[in-house]
């Protein structure tokens, strides 16, 4: 099966999880700039997964556009992946209206953690349909990015119930890590086809 059914699907999955997150920010019934001071950490909390998702969804783009067939595992890993992206609006939700209080931090940060576990799952087994050979294999390499992402997220869900601020300066370092395209990829697709 080729790619293109998963990625229509995905990309629907994650609109949908944005459509979700901006609809739980509510509007302030005054007109004021101060208006704004109660819901900066909603706000800042919606603006840090808004990235997150835009981080997955480029990275999406990428692997799939490096992947020649669709395996059923590699649905399930992908339906694992949007099982744990479509919790970001709950848990960006909480963590944002209760001020980035110790329990919904950590909780935010499982969900970093899990997600990230779940892309790294996925990545796997399109490597395992597409042999140690294909583009995905190759770019993919020893991933020093996503192995320092599963350390920030570690470190910070402990953190949480230390300080919610250190523990969402390691979420903001990893999407900071992610913000700029990993070039991996489309460099081996650019080698395949040259």
């Amino acid at each position: 099966m080729k790619t293109t059914r998963l990625e229509a699907f995905s990309d629907g999955v994650l609109a949908i999880i944005i459509t979700i997150m901006v609809l739980e920010l509510k509007v302030p019934h005054a007109v004021e700039f101060a208006a704004l001071k109660p819901l900066l950490p909603v706000l800042l909390s919606y603006v840090l997964s808004f990235i997150y998702i835009g981080i997955y969804w480029n990275n999406h783009h990428h692997l799939f556009q490096a992947t020649e067939q669709v395996s059923g595992g590699i649905l399930w890993a992908n339906l694992h992946l949007l099982f744990w992206l479509s919790l970001f609006p709950f848990t960006t939700g909480w963590m944002g209206e209760n001020g980035l209080a110790a329990i919904p931090t950590a909780v935010y940060g499982f969900v970093l953690l899990m997600a990230a576990i779940a892309y790294y799952i996925l990545e796997r087994a399109i490597i395992a349909n597409e042999g140690r050979d294909s583009v995905v294999a190759q770019a993919v390499g020893r991933d020093w990015k996503g192995r320092i992402s599963l350390v920030f997220y570690l470190a910070a869900i402990p953190l949480a119930f230390l300080s919610p601020w250190i523990a969402s300066g390691l979420y903001v370092s990893g999407a900071l890590l992610w913000l700029i395209p990993d070039p991996r990829i489309e460099r081996k697709l650019e080698k395949r086809e040259g």
